[in-house]
């Protein structure tokens, strides 16, 4: 092995010279954002004047660069310019990049005079600029700790919070709102699922599924959606995937640690390109040597492919599918931690796919957009009283299945300055579960508590809206409004339009060429999860047919200053109520204060009388790579409370109070890079245990039982961590090959994790140690309890390469 890293680090020392004249191609699209027209003669320069080429007739351009990175620039008369940074040409695959342009209502004048000023962001999003982040391939890449998971990277963007203390889960929390009442949208098609090893009707998992190398953008808006998107309450995600380049056969393979990943793309004729990727983990084997008794395993599969028809006629299909199993095998140590893990933590098989065809259609001054998809999702655990699987010792199985066919259609025109969009959907939703869970153990001759039903129904979705924005005022002013209504078969009122109408309403002043002023209100709703919706009670009756749509109503004012085109600062204050939300009628609290583990969530009774509120502000700035360095800042303060039905707000699961992250990079010569990221997130609240309950209930559940009677009373410590990346690409030929170290928690900080009650163990670790030195009894009453501390300070790295071809 001595050998390889010998061999490795000489040609990190020699390429610097070898390679120094190697070159690369950069090749992309230009089209109209409001007709979705691709456009010819559109100006393309580099670096300001490096290189200066036009687009051809089919909107595409070609152009030959030595291998670096670069900013790209498109311009045409009556359209505002976009500028693009950080874009990395190599000698392997083609570098692909896609421009949309925003028409302008300025003269040629006009734009003579300002051709070189800063935008007003207003021009590049005729929607709403509100609330609104945006992350590219490279930063999603390259970012530090981020691992090529774009739900770790998002977490640098402001509002967006870490679940349990920064563990290791894959939340996503926007502004103080649940991991659910996100939305994600993948060329315009719908995906459920953006993890591994979902927690079914929470959302969340563990590692993000997406290949980052499909990814062209990803734009993340924390409030004022678009009426297109159903279902959000917190935010819409909405994922452009670049189309496999037209230019040759290429592809890259990525290998680490952790997993392999292969890329292949390029064209299939003259009208076709494709994309298409498949990956393996293999952490099951890299925590066995580290001796952990869980054994992840994951693969994911994803395509792309392009085929146009016509100049106005485009046809795309999509597809995302994984396959995770979670296992356990007997450690080598039977430490306290081990032995919890085994006991506490299910067995996950899951499976799950979404494919879907795009059909986009040109049309005078606009297009139209037709839809299918299909998803479904597969969701098998299965949980033991400890680490022997036998039939009587079950405490927990799932076997349930949600199953979504789609249909959307819409339309979008371009008028006299108005975008117009209007559309419609329809979904046949199949879902079923067979359901079992052990809560408390069978004591003098009981059966103990538990919820046992089967469940299998099917219904349909199905919602309109319409969008209209323009800019007034000498494009002074952005107005946008829209709104939308959805209903459903299955629900006592989902027929009612009334009932989740939704209205929107965002506006943009621009004050000057730097600054804007910016506010939105609108009212947003969600149809309860699958699992709330699916359960049976015992007389064998839907229990929650009755609950309704939960609602968010936004309220959002803020302001952006751009004092050059590469520097952007944003500061937002933001207030969300919510109401109809689920609440639990066991205990009587909100799913909102309950978090979030790996399993279910709303399996049981619920009403939808809880209501809710979250608050704060947001600060942002974002230097674009100029002279070699590029950064990210941003801070949070937010409150997130919750009510029961006791009507009583308190703090929620998600209320972290306190969000920073800071992203640095730095380009050296010869094609080093080095990143730099520090997050930091306040103490979210968690309950103390019911020491009498969980004494009686450990040897069934494997876990504590919490005392609602002191809901969140309690909080973690503060999370923070620092990581750090160093990358170094080498440019052969036609190939290239980048190297990478990526370090989580380089200065090995403890961060808190909810602590786990379990028993004291014997000290040789073979079993249970009790009061009276007998057998331990089914009630635990003979059991010494013991909480354990479960925070973690350790440094994880990742080490890998990336083989361009």
């Amino acid at each position: 092995m001595k050998i390889k890293y010998l061999i490795v680090l000489a040609l990190c020392i020699l390429s610097s010279n070898l390679f120094a004249q190697t070159n690369g191609l950069l090749i992309g699209t230009v089209q109209n954002t409001s007709t979705s027209e691709r456009m010819a003669g559109v100006t393309i320069s580099v670096n300001d004047s490096l290189i200066i080429v036009k687009t051809d007739s089919t909107g595409r351009f070609r152009i030959s660069l030595g291998v670096g990175t670069y900013k790209v620039s498109a311009n045409y008369v009556g359209f505002t310019a976009v500028t693009k940074y950080n874009i990395v040409v190599g000698s392997g695959s083609p570098q692909s990049v896609t421009f949309e342009l925003q028409p302008s209502a300025v003269t040629l004048s006009d734009v003579v005079i300002k051709f070189n000023k800063p935008k007003s962001a207003i021009a590049t999003d005729m929607v709403t600029p509100l609330s609104v982040q945006q992350l590219t391939t490279e930063e999603i890449k390259s970012n530090p700790g981020g691992n090529f998971d774009v739900s770790k990277v998002i977490q640098t963007l402001p509002g967006i919070g870490i679940s349990n203390g920064g563990s290791e889960r894959n939340d996503v929390i926007v502004r103080g709102g649940a991991p659910n009442e996100n939305v994600y949208y993948l060329d315009g098609i719908e995906i459920p699922l953006l993890n591994h090893f979902q927690t079914q009707g929470s959302s969340g998992g563990a590692q993000g599924i997406l290949n980052v190398s499909f990814i062209e953008s990803l734009k993340l808006s924390s409030s004022a959606f678009d009426a297109r998107y159903d279902n959000p309450l917190a935010s819409t995600f909405v994922i452009k995937q670049r189309e496999g380049n037209t230019e040759r056969f290429a592809g890259n393979a990525r290998v680490s640690l952790t997993e392999s990943m292969l890329t292949l793309e390029g064209p299939l004729s003259k009208k076709t390109t494709f994309l298409a990727s498949g990956r393996k983990s293999y952490l099951g084997l890299l925590f066995g040597l580290i001796d952990l008794p869980i054994r992840p395993n994951f693969y994911d599969f994803q395509y792309k492919v392009v085929h146009r028809f016509n100049e106005k006629t485009t046809l795309t299909a999509i597809g995302l599918g994984a396959i995770d199993r979670f296992n356990f095998a007997a450690p080598k140590q039977a430490t306290p931690e081990n032995i919890y893990t085994l006991r506490a933590t299910p067995y996950i098989n899951q499976w799950t796919y979404t494919a879907g065809f795009n059909l986009n259609h040109k049309i005078n001054n606009g297009y139209m957009n037709f839809t299918l998809s299909r998803n479904v999702f597969d969701n098998q655990l299965d949980k033991y009283e400890d680490e022997n699987r036998i039939e009587a010792a079950r405490t927990l199985l799932v076997a349930s299945q949600e199953i979504e066919n789609k249909f959307r259609f819409d339309i979008n025109k371009f008028v006299n300055g108005w975008k117009l969009s209007a559309g419609l959907m329809a979904q046949s939703v199949g879902y079923n579960t067979n359901f079992f869970n052990k809560t408390t153990p069978a004591v003098n001759g009981g059966a103990g508590n538990v919820i046992d039903f089967q469940s299998d129904f099917d219904f349909w979705k199905y919602g309109l809206f319409l969008q209209g924005s323009k800019n007034l005022f000498n494009n002074s002013l952005l107005v946008s409004a829209g709104v939308r209504t959805d209903m459903n078969t299955f629900t006592s009122t989902g027929d009612n339009p009334l009932k989740t109408l939704s209205p929107r309403l965002s506006l943009a002043y621009n004050v000057n060429s730097k600054w804007d002023i910016n506010g939105s209100i609108g009212s947003y709703f969600k149809i309860p999860t699958y699992t709330s919706l699916g359960y049976v009670d015992p007389n064998g009756m839907q229990a929650n047919k009755n609950m309704s749509y939960i609602r968010s109503d936004h309220y959002v004012l803020g302001t952006q200053f751009l004092p050059k085109s590469d520097l952007r600062f944003t500061f937002e204050t933001f207030y969300k109520a919510y109401s109809n939300y689920p609440v639990t009628l066991l205990n009587g609290i909100s799913l909102a204060n309950q978090g979030a583990e790996f399993g279910t969530v709303g399996n049981e009774q619920l009403l939808s009388v809880g209501e809710g509120k979250t608050y704060g502000f947001e600060f942002f700035v974002q230097q674009k790579l100029v002279n070699k360095l590029f950064y990210v800042a941003s801070y949070s303060w937010l409150r997130s409370k919750f009510s029961g039905l006791d009507n009583e707000l308190l703090p929620s699961s998600w209320d972290s109070r306190h969000l920073f992250s800071l992203t640095l990079g730095y380009k050296l010569r010869n094609n080093w890079d080095l990143g730099l990221k520090y997050r930091y997130a306040g103490g979210t609240p968690y309950t103390p245990f019911d020491l009498a309950a969980s004494q009686q209930n450990y040897l069934t559940t494997g876990t504590g039982t919490l005392d609602y009677g002191n809901l969140n009373a309690l909080r973690l410590r503060a999370f923070s961590q620092l990581d750090f990346r160093v990358d170094k690409r080498i440019n052969f030929k036609k190939t290239s090959l980048n190297l990478y170290l990526d370090l989580q928690n380089v200065l090995a900080q403890k961060n808190g994790s909810f602590p786990k009650y379990t028993f004291k163990r014997t000290e040789d670790n073979s079993g249970f140690a009790t009061t009276d030195g007998n057998p331990l009894n089914v009630d635990g009453s003979n059991g010494i309890p013991t909480i354990l501390n479960t925070d973690s300070g350790n440094i994880i790295p990742s080490i890998g390469v990336v083989f361009e071809f």
